[in-house]
């Protein structure tokens, strides 16, 4: 009984609270602090006897928010970071490699170019040599092949010209041995026809 009376009594409404008063004549504690407090309108967080707690929740916060960002999000962040320039740097790195690669290979197939046609020039002029080489060869074969025949043809022609130059002096002899006897009734000697063949000549 005496803890149930040692008890705080209930807080009451605005309007309950009305009510006892009119009935008994006085306010009751706990809900006249209320309707102070509902009548006061203030914000808690502004009254002064609540700031050491607000500073106190801030700084918790703020401590708590720092070790947040120091040791997982801006390692995190950084790290982030860091991949992302060592990937830039890395790909910079190589493209430069491959460009140099590539001008390296143009000049080397531009060598490689330059060498083919110079062979191709060489190959070509040698070529051109052999070809008139041969040629010059195969019409001096063929000169010396004509000669030749030229040269068996004027040795035949002068044999067969000497035949018939002999055989022109034995008819001219047989004729005019043969006409001096018909003329004359009487042959001639031998010596008396070459003789005149000879100053007819």
């Amino acid at each position: 009984m005496a803890a149930h009376s040692s008890a705080s009594p209930p807080v009451l409404s605005v309007e309950e609270a009305a009510d006892v008063a009119v009935q008994t004549g006085h306010m009751p504690e706990n809900t006249a602090h209320a309707v102070s407090e509902h009548e006061a309108g203030g914000l808690p967080q502004f009254e002064t006897q609540h700031w050491v707690g607000q500073i106190a929740y801030l700084l918790l916060l703020f401590v708590v928010l720092y070790l947040l960002v120091a040791k997982i999000f801006a390692p995190r962040m950084r790290k982030v970071m860091d991949e992302r320039a060592d990937t830039i740097s890395t790909a910079v790195a190589t493209a430069r490699q491959v460009q140099a690669e590539a001008a390296e290979q143009a000049t080397v197939a531009q060598a490689e170019v330059a060498k083919a046609r110079a062979d191709a020039r060489a190959t070509a002029a040698a070529a051109k040599a052999r070809v008139t080489e041969e040629a010059n060869a195969r019409q001096a074969a063929e000169e010396a092949v004509v000669n030749a025949r030229i040269a068996e043809a004027e040795t035949s022609i002068g044999k067969t010209r000497d035949a018939a130059m002999a055989n022109v002096t034995t008819i001219a002899h047989d004729a005019a041995t043969a006409m001096v006897e018909r003329l004359t009734g009487k042959a001639p000697s031998a010596a008396d026809v070459a003789a005149a063949l000879k100053g007819a000549a």
